[in-house]
């Protein structure tokens, strides 16, 4: 049996937007030692239950990305007032702060520091992943039924659940250099 596994790597703007927005949230309620990237000096005013409707909109933009690969875009530009309906106070105020992190964001990810850095950034350790998975398709004799599909996320998912769907996950980079081995089993879940 060859070695027949597709694996893709890809980075989510808009998945990556709501790490940003979940960080900056997170941020307000932290001690110096455990904030997250952003951070930002002044409040953003959330809706109250800010976690329940994150998680909610986690996991519905998660299945539509899920289902269509050409969707992340349009939901990040089409789908704006979304983001912010959601999981803001609707005021002017509020408004303004928010078309402020969307700008923020866009530049951030629009820089080398941004996705460019997020997608290579496992470039290397990648290749071991695949090379991992492959051979454990291969021992197994499990043909792939189609391709992997991994979303690289930049920072942990703290208020929703990382699910592994059937060849798709969405996994923080830190997890492929510090929770490899788990990254690998949580992986070959995805084939089955």
């Amino acid at each position: 049996m060859d070695n027949s596994l597709l694996m893709k790597t890809d980075t989510s703007l808009t998945l990556n937007f709501l790490i940003y927005l979940q960080n900056i949230f997170l941020n307000q309620n932290q001690n110096e030692e455990e904030l997250r990237f952003p951070y930002l000096s002044n409040r953003m005013m959330f809706k109250e239950h800010f976690e329940l409707k994150y998680k909610e909109l986690w996991n519905e933009v998660s299945e539509k990305i899920y289902n269509d690969d050409g969707s992340d875009l349009r939901i990040f530009y089409e789908e704006k007032d979304v983001f912010y309906q959601r999981l803001f106070i609707n005021n002017a105020d509020s408004l303004k702060g928010f078309n402020e992190v969307y700008k923020s964001f866009q530049v951030w990810w629009g820089s080398f520091a941004g996705s460019f850095s997020v997608e290579r950034s496992i470039n290397e350790i990648g290749r071991s992943l695949y090379l991992e998975l492959a051979n454990f398709l291969k021992n197994s004799g499990v043909e792939p039924q189609k391709h992997l599909n991994i979303i690289l996320v930049y920072d942990d998912c703290l208020l929703a659940n990382n699910e592994v769907y059937s060849y798709f996950a969405i996994l923080p980079i830190k997890d492929f250099f510090v929770k490899y081995k788990e990254l690998v089993s949580k992986l070959r879940e995805c084939f089955y």
